[in-house]
């Protein structure tokens, strides 16, 4: 059968009908607005007519639009009502990849809400750096990626931020003088390594990258064993062994984008976006 229409570009067409246009389409079902674009190429290569034409700033349906969403709504919703009938796949999975910062505190109320929504859901992780794991979304190995927002150009849904913490080992005493602070961070391109240097270099106080690491745990060993100061992204009080260092000056919360794959499960999605969204919005606590 040489023409076929697929649930997923269904549910663009849907998307862009409702929302008046590829943008908000695209914001609506957590996509980039070239997926959905291409989605809706592939309808009209499939039916071999245009379906959606320029209105301005917005995007209306042609004549045979109109008619194929119609049709797009009652596909879309048998195919819906066919799997909640049929219940969740048996070992179904949900990949969730995320980097270090705040993973403690982010990842296990996610699990929890999914083991009520989505019981059969078998939900696993990636940890890596924000590059890394959004080439992981773009490859299909990785269904939802959590990174920090200033690392990445990829579009996504900001969900919160993480407080930037100085911290030490509790026995470790500041520089005398003007010595430099010893900063340790992960190895550059790093958008909180960037951030302390930024901050202190405003403030005139001078510093030097004494360690680096590939990631994050390889700079809380060096902090723990004294070998300097650390920024660190934190969701409550600092890591074990470590305390907050209150004689540098603040830096600014960093923010954390959410970017689902192209075709994951938008229940479970949609689901960890909330739980995102409301445990970002906690306060850190001491």
């Amino acid at each position: 059968m040489s023409r076929v229409l697929d649930i997923v570009p269904l549910r663009s067409l849907i998307a862009v009908a409702d929302a008046g246009g590829f943008h908000r389409a695209a914001a609506d079902l957590q996509l980039s607005q070239s997926a959905v674009s291409q989605h809706i190429r592939r309808l009209e290569k499939a039916l071999g007519r245009p379906l959606v034409e320029p209105d301005g700033r917005r995007a209306r349906l042609t004549k045979a639009g109109v008619a194929l969403l119609s049709e797009a709504r009652r596909i879309v919703a048998a195919h819906d009502e066919a799997l909640l009938r049929l219940g969740p796949a048996e070992g179904a999975e949900f990949i969730i990849g995320t980097t270090d910062h705040g993973a403690d505190h982010i990842l296990p109320p996610i699990v929890t809400e999914l083991g009520v929504t989505s019981p059969a859901l078998n939900v696993k992780f990636r940890f890596d750096r924000t590059t890394p794991l959004n080439e992981a979304v773009d490859r299909g190995s990785v269904d939802l990626a959590v990174f920090i927002t200033e690392a990445s150009a990829r579009p996504g849904t900001l969900v919160g931020s993480l407080p930037l913490v100085w911290c030490a080992a509790s026995t470790w005493t500041p520089p005398s003088g003007d010595a430099p602070w010893p900063l340790l961070a992960i190895e550059a391109p790093c958008a909180i390594r960037g951030r302390a240097l930024a901050v202190l270099d405003q403030h005139g106080i001078p510093a030097t990258v004494v360690g680096e690491a590939a990631a994050l745990g390889g700079v809380l060993n060096a902090t723990r064993a004294g070998l300097g100061i650390s920024l660190l992204a934190l969701a409550g009080p600092p890591p074990e062994g470590l305390v907050e260092v209150r004689d540098l000056p603040p830096a600014q919360s960093i923010s954390l984008t959410a970017r689902a794959r192209d075709g994951a499960d938008q229940q479970a999605v949609q689901v960890a976006l909330r739980v995102l969204h409301a445990t970002l919005g906690t306060r850190r606590t001491d």
